[in-house]
C-alpha cells in the first residue's frame, strides 16, 4: 500500500501542550508555582504528558523567556495559568506572541484557612485578562467556568487539548477537489475566501486530470492486495466482486494523488466528483472507496462539496473517529413513526423531530449495522446498472450523533450549525447508507436555521455528542457566536419564528 495515512491518526496532528504560570508582583510567586505544579500533576495522572515551564511570568522579560522555553520544548498549544491575580500585560502578550492556540484558566482558592496569606485573587485576575485580550483583538480559549482547583483545571485543559488539536489540524489542511460541482447543484457551491481566512489551502483539479491518473494505475501491482482487503471488509456483503479491482485502482489513484499533492501541508481531505459523467467514464461509482478513506481519517465529501469536506474533517479530528456526510433527505412516514417510534424511546420524539439521513453509500462499514456492496439505485434509473456499482448500502448503526456543518454564505460570511441527537434502532426499509435520526425540536431547527439561513442539504455526521467541543472550535477559527446555530428547545424562539405559531 502507498505510504499515506495507513492508520486513522496519521491524517491529524498529535500536539504537545505546554503550561506557563503567571504571577502579579505583589502576590507570592510561590503561590502560582505550587498551584501550577499541582495542575501538572493532576493532568499527567489523568490525561498524559504536558510540558511544565519553570519560568513564571511577572513581567515582559519573563514573558519572552517563558515563550522561548515552551518554543524550545516543541509545544504546539499553550495554557496560560493564573495561579494568582496575574500581570495583565505580560500574560496577554503570551497569547499574542505564542504561535499556536492558547487557553487562559485561573486557580480557585484552596481552603478557608488559607484566605489570609495565600489568597490568590485569580477569580478577579481572569476578568482583567479577558478585558486585555479583547483590547488587543486576541483569541484565547476560556472555558465555560474558567476557575478551578488542580483537578478541575486538568479537566479543562484536556478539553482544550482536543480544541487545540483541531485548530492546528485546520491550519495545516489542504482540501483537494476534483471537478466543478454538477449542473443544478449550486447548493454545494460556496466562496472559498473564508477557507483561506481560516488557514485552509485548496487545490482544485479537473476530473479529467483524475481520470488520466486513474488510467495510469491500470495494472498496478498493489491492486490484488487492495482487492483482498476490500473483500475481507465486505465479508458476506461482497455482492459485486467483479467491480473490486476497479475500485482498488481508484483507491490507489487517490492515495497516490494525496501523497504527491499535499505539498507544504501535513493533512488532506478530498471533495470528490461522482456524477454525471463519472459512472460512464470510470465504469463505477466511488462510494465504497470514499468510505474506506474516511476510515483512514481522510474524509471524502460527495459532489465536490468543499465545505462539506472541511466539516467532515473537523468532526473526525474532534471525535477521533470516522465521520460521514449525509443528505438531510426525507421525512419519516407517519405510519412508521406511529408504529415504531412514538412513545418507544426515553425522549418522547415528535414526528417532526425525526428525519432520514441518506447518501448513496459513502458511510464506512464500521458505522453501519450491516452492509452490502450494491449498485446505485437512483443513478441506475437512467444508466446501465453495471456502471453504477460501488455503493456500500446498509442502515446506519444506532447511537448518539452530532449533525453539523460549517459554511460560507454567498457574501462570504462564515457560519455553522450544531445539533445533537441520535440515530434510532429502527429499520429504514430503504436503500443507500441511511438512518433514522431524531433531534429534539428538529422541525423548528430545519425551518429557522437550515431553510432560513440557506444551508445546503449536506450535513456532516459525527458519531457521539461533540457539540460542546465543536462549538468552541468554531469560535476559535473565527465563526462569530451569533452565527453558530443549534436546535433551540421549545419556548426559546428563533429570530424568524412566528411567536403565534
Amino acid at each position: 500500500m502507498t505510504g499515506i495515512a495507513k492508520t486513522f491518526s496519521e491524517n491529524m496532528p498529535e500536539i504537545k501542550m505546554g503550561i506557563i504560570a503567571v504571577s502579579r508582583d505583589c502576590f507570592p510567586m510561590s503561590l502560582s508555582e505550587s498551584r501550577r505544579a499541582a495542575v501538572v500533576s493532576a493532568y499527567k495522572a489523568k490525561y498524559g504528558d504536558i510540558y511544565e515551564s519553570k519560568v513564571t511570568v511577572e513581567n515582559e522579560v519573563d514573558m519572552t523567556r517563558a515563550l522561548e522555553d515552551v518554543k524550545s520544548a516543541g509545544c504546539d498549544a499553550l495554557v496560560v495559568y493564573l495561579g494568582n491575580f496575574g500581570p495583565e500585560t505580560p500574560e496577554t502578550l503570551l497569547v499574542k506572541y505564542f504561535d499556536g492556540p492558547c487557553m487562559v484558566v485561573a486557580a480557585a482558592e484552596e481552603a478557608g484557612d488559607k484566605l489570609l496569606d495565600d489568597r490568590g485573587d485569580a477569580y478577579c485576575g481572569m476578568l482583567n485578562a479577558s478585558y486585555n485580550l479583547k483590547l488587543r483583538n486576541l483569541k484565547a480559549y476560556i472555558p465555560e467556568y474558567p476557575v478551578g482547583d488542580a483537578d478541575d483545571c486538568a479537566d479543562m485543559i484536556a478539553e482544550f487539548h482536543t480544541i487545540a488539536k483541531t485548530v492546528c489540524a485546520i491550519r495545516n489542511l489542504k482540501i483537494i477537489g476534483f471537478g466543478p460541482r454538477p449542473q443544478d447543484f449550486l447548493a454545494c457551491n460556496a466562496p472559498i475566501k473564508q477557507l483561506y481566512n481560516i488557514g485552509v489551502e485548496i487545490e482544485e483539479n479537473s476530473e479529467l486530470d483524475l481520470f488520466e491518473a486513474f488510467n495510469k494505475h491500470a495494472g498496478d501491482a498493489r491492486i490484488p492486495s487492495v482487492v483482498d482487503d476490500m473483500a475481507a471488509e465486505l465479508g458476506a456483503g461482497n455482492k459485486k466482486p467483479e467491480i473490486l479491482s476497479k475500485l482498488a485502482q481508484y483507491e490507489l489513484t487517490l492515495l497516490d494523488w494525496i501523497e504527491g499533492h499535499k505539498g507544504s501541508r501535513k493533512y488532506v481531505t478530498i471533495a470528490g466528483k461522482c456524477w454525471p459523467a463519472f459512472q460512464t467514464q470510470f465504469g463505477f461509482v466511488p462510494c465504497f472507496v470514499n468510505s474506506r478513506l474516511a476510515k483512514r481519517g481522510i474524509p471524502v465529501s460527495c459532489e465536490v462539496d468543499i465545505y462539506g469536506a472541511l466539516s467532515e474533517y473537523i468532526g473526525s479530528v474532534i471525535s477521533n473517529d470516522v465521520v460521514t456526510l449525509l443528505d438531510i433527505n426525507n421525512s419519516v412516514p407517519k405510519d412508521m413513526y406511529n408504529n415504531e417510534i412514538k412513545g418507544k424511546f426515553s425522549y418522547d420524539y415528535k414526528l417532526t423531530d425525526t428525519f432520514m439521513g441518506f447518501h448513496c453509500g459513502n458511510t464506512a462499514s464500521s458505522k453501519l449495522a450491516s452492509c452490502e456492496m450494491k449498485y446505485q439505485k437512483i443513478m441506475a434509473r437512467t444508466l446501465p446498472e453495471e456502471v453504477t456499482n460501488g455503493t456500500l448500502e446498509g442502515d446506519i448503526a444506532a447511537g448518539q450523533a452530532t449533525v453539523y456543518r460549517i459554511q460560507s454564505t454567498s457574501d462570504t460570511k462564515l457560519r455553522a450549525y450544531i445539533a445533537e441527537g441520535e440515530i434510532l434502532p429502527v429499520k429504514t426499509r430503504s436503500f443507500g447508507g441511511i438512518g433514522i435520526f431524531a433531534i429534539p425540536e428538529m422541525g423548528r431547527f430545519y425551518r429557522h436555521v437550515l431553510v432560513e439561513k440557506n444551508y445546503p442539504h449536506h450535513a456532516a455526521i459525527a458519531f457521539g455528542h461533540w457539540g460542546k467541543l465543536m462549538y468552541e472550535v468554531f469560535k476559535m477559527i473565527g465563526v462569530e457566536v451569533d452565527e453558530i446555530d443549534y436546535n433551540r428547545p421549545a419556548g426559546v424562539l428563533y429570530r424568524t419564528e412566528n411567536p403565534f405559531a
